[in-house]
């Protein structure tokens, strides 16, 4: 039993010394000390000595047992003074203040369109998505927006071939959801779109979300019970809308939503051009004829469409003046939200 103790002596000289992590300290007393450490079971191997030897080996194996804890515990600060030695020798100085983690913030054009989303959402509408690059057939055509129709002019086209482009709208995911499922649909359409134009007011890429319902008996009143919900959960109760009588080949009739101007509160000021109102989204009962391109029978089958920019509205709900503030990236602007 003697020799057995000299030899776990020797290893644990051997052993300790070679340490050099708080990590491998830990893992040293489990080895030799833990509840199925190499000193632990050998000493339960004591009661089947003498009483005489018994005491003898007792007390060699606890002044053993000792000794590996006052070497643990001289290694443990000798590592922690050479960390702090190091520090001081070095570029560190432990005196100041650690550096705060920064935190992000979700996009404000995320938080909008979430917000936007989750309204619809609650009202019944589930999402969709379609392809950026779209055909032509389906961002045109397929819309009641021939070769040779003059609302052509009213986008300007990225065009990737003749019949290839980067979608001017969302609108296109109308179409393909009602391709492929029947009625009656509740859908929003949500992503991105693209335009040659570029100002203040403008980007060659900005967001849509396209809404539309299919159902019989669908009238004018279902469209503005829906938008008027829409607005005011969004902006507030407080807001006025109205609809303004307009033009758009997929719908008929047709009309734009317009809100009682947010900065001036309807008394006219230079964002909304004196007028005291601001245009935000457009809308109108579905066309026939996109009906034809879907096989819905327009007999059986009605529904409205509308549309709205996430950049557009939110300027307007948080003050923003200049929309490519929006893809900047300056954390001066993205921290206020």
């Amino acid at each position: 039993m003697k020799s057995r103790l000299q030899e776990i002596r020797s290893k644990a000289e051997f052993e300790i010394p070679s340490v050099k992590t708080e990590d491998e300290i830990s893992a040293i007393k489990i080895k030799y000390l833990g509840r199925k450490g190499i000193l632990t079971l050998l000493l339960k191997d004591l009661s089947v000595l003498p009483p005489d030897e018994r005491k003898e080996i007792g007390k060699l194996a606890n002044d053993l047992k000792n000794w590996i804890e006052d070497n643990l515990k001289q290694r443990q600060k000798d590592i922690k003074e050479k960390g702090i030695d190091s520090l001081k020798k070095g570029f560190f100085d432990i005196t100041l203040p650690g550096r705060q983690t920064i935190i992000g913030s979700i996009h404000p054009l995320t938080k909008v369109l979430n917000e936007v989303n989750d309204i619809f959402i609650g009202m019944g509408f589930t999402v969709a998505e379609g392809p950026e690059i779209e055909l032509d057939y389906y961002n045109f055509e397929a819309l009641n927006i021939p070769k040779d129709h003059p609302a052509r002019d009213m986008q300007d086209t990225f065009y990737i071939t003749d019949g290839v482009i980067l979608r001017t709208h969302t609108s296109p995911v109308q179409v393909r959801t009602m391709e492929k499922t029947s009625p009656p649909l509740k859908i929003i359409a949500p992503g991105k779109v693209y335009r040659c134009d570029a100002d203040v007011t403008h980007s060659p890429m900005f967001h849509q979300i396209e809404g539309f319902m299919v159902d019989k008996d669908i009238t004018f009143g279902d469209l503005k019970g829906v938008l008027e919900l829409f607005v005011h959960r969004f902006f507030g109760k407080d807001i006025d809308l109205r609809f303004r009588p307009s033009f758009f080949p997929f719908t008929e009739p047709s009309a734009e939503v317009d809100i009682r101007c947010v900065i001036c509160k309807g008394f006219g000021c230079r964002v909304c051009k004196g007028t005291g109102w601001l245009e935000i989204l457009g809308s109108g009962i579905i066309d026939p004829a996109v009906f034809s391109y879907v096989k819905y029978n327009p007999e059986e089958w009605t529904g409205f469409a509308f549309g709205m920019g996430i950049e557009r509205i939110a300027m307007l709900k948080y003050g923003v003046d200049d929309i490519r503030l929006f893809f900047e990236n300056d954390l001066r602007f993205l921290k206020q939200f």
